[in-house]
């Protein structure tokens, strides 16, 4: 008898999917920047507004972007309903945005001034980005007895020179960049500088407003005074002055000389030139380029350089510190001069400390005590007064030209190198990959410490210098990274 085989039971059908609205985000988004642009249509909002504005708010399109996926999102959970996606056309289209906003964002922040002047183009070149309008006025103001000058700028020249005068005078210079003259009167009506006093403090605001106006100021004010400038974008100038200078700049060149007081710089993407102070010199920040010369006080240098650094003649301490270079000395008698490859300084007094990498060093009439530590890179050090000295070198050799007549101790040890001296009574050994030289020259006196790897060590003396060459040979060793910055 065949078995019987119950009946499988029928497999009920899935339920169905939740609806699924359709979002509102595109229609929503669509309104604000129609409406945006409503607003340049109706004369509400300048065109050329309309790229910084998109420039510096359009993260605010993704915050209302995700504000309005949140809320659908919730009413989806409250409803039942399947929340809406993006898809990835969606998703490719935001990457988009993204990176053109971040595109904008940089482009916003270029000098294209400096750009146009660097091509040779001119404004008439390309008349569909408008045309330079000018403007010119005066301001002029009595300045109290021991007042302080602050000044601020955000896009154009300030230079100051010193008046025998009561007064503070100020030459205005705009140049606005506009569709017509009538649309360049307007900004240049929204965009007058003035002079305000409160107490002992003088400010000049050049109220440059949101549009694109340059204004130069040359003022011509009382020699004893402090003075404060933040300027953003422009050259400053400052000349002649007895009292402290506090410069704030971006994307410009700032020149100082002939001041008798303290200098303080805070610049980024900037370059320098100080001379002739009687005071202290500080600087911070992103230094493109930095010359200092003749400075009757100390000189303090903080931030990342990269271009040239050139001192000379410095009374007092010097300290420079960057991502990759430390120095401290006492007195700068000669000249300093640091780029991203070489490092070369002459009549420095010390104590005298050094500490830096991927750069060929060149020491000249070294007094006192010296600390050197360098790698990748060639060291060459002549010795005017002995001192202490201890150099660490790593990957390239060490030249140290010291007096002949001086007496010291000595302690170098060099591996995968060998080691010379022109001194006689030390006791010196190249063997198994490791070359040693220990002894007392003469008297003795100040210890010479020098290690070195895979380099040379050479002990010469300063009579046998004019028989060698100006640069040490540099053994083939592995490429040191590109270096941008000092």
């Amino acid at each position: 008898m065949a078995s019987s085989i119950p009946p499988v039971p029928p497999v009920p059908p899935l339920p169905p999917l939740p609806p699924r609205h359709r979002s509102i985000a595109g229609p929503i988004i669509m309104i604000v920047i129609g409406g945006f642009f409503l607003a340049a249509t109706m004369g509400m909002v300048e065109w050329g507004m309309i790229r910084p504005l998109f420039a510096r708010y359009w993260p605010l399109l993704l915050i209302i972007l995700g504000l309005i996926k949140l809320v659908e999102y919730q009413y989806a959970q409250r409803t039942g309903t399947r929340p809406t996606g993006m898809g990835f056309g969606g998703v490719f289209l935001l990457i988009m945005f993204i990176c053109f906003g971040m595109i904008a964002t940089q482009a916003s922040r270029m000098d294209w001034d400096s750009v146009k002047h660097g091509l040779q183009i001119d404004d008439e070149d390309f008349p569909w980005f408008g045309h330079t309008y000018t403007f010119d006025d005066k301001l002029e103001q009595d300045f109290p007895a021991n007042a302080t000058l602050r000044v601020n700028n955000s896009r154009g020249a300030v230079n100051i020179n010193a008046a025998d005068t009561s007064k503070i005078q100020v030459s205005i210079h705009k140049s606005i960049k506009a569709e017509s003259q009538g649309e360049a009167d307007k900004w240049n009506g929204k965009s007058k500088p003035d002079i305000k006093i409160s107490g002992n403090v003088v400010t000049l605001n050049a109220n440059n407003g949101d549009h694109s106006v340059t204004i130069d100021l040359d003022i011509s004010m009382p020699r004893n005074a402090q003075v404060f400038i933040n300027n953003r974008i422009g050259d400053v100038n400052v000349m002649g002055r007895t009292g402290d200078i506090d410069v704030t700049n971006q994307k410009g060149e700032v020149v100082v000389s002939d001041v008798k007081g303290k200098i303080n710089l805070s610049l980024d993407h900037s370059s320098a030139r100080v001379t002739q102070i009687e005071g202290d010199v500080s600087t911070d920040g992103k230094v493109d380029e930095i010359s200092l010369d003749d400075i009757k006080g100390a000189v303090r240098l903080n931030g990342d350089f990269s271009e040239n650094v050139q001192l000379s003649k410095i009374t007092k301490a010097v300290s420079l510190k960057s991502s990759r270079t430390e120095i401290e000395m006492a007195k700068l008698d000669g000249e300093l001069s640091l780029d991203a490859h070489d490092l070369h300084a002459s009549s420095v007094t010390g104590p005298l400390r050094l500490v830096t990498k991927f750069k060929d060093i060149n020491l000249d009439g070294i007094s006192g005590d010296l600390r050197l530590e360098n790698e990748d890179g060639a060291v060459s050090v002549q010795l005017s007064k002995l001192g202490s000295v201890q150099i660490n070198n790593r990957r390239s050799n060490v030249e140290l030209y010291v007096p002949d007549k001086a007496g010291f101790q000595l302690n170098a040890r060099t591996k995968n190198g060998e080691i010379e001296s022109d001194f006689t009574g030390l006791s010196i050994s190249n063997e198994d990959e490791q070359g040693t030289a220990t002894g007392k020259v003469g008297a003795g006196g100040p210890q010479i410490v020098v290690n070195n790897e895979q380099g040379t060590i050479e002990i010469r003396k300063r009579s046998t210098m004019a028989a060698t060459p100006a640069a040490p040979s540099t053994p083939k060793s592995p490429d040191a990274p590109d270096v941008t910055e000092n």
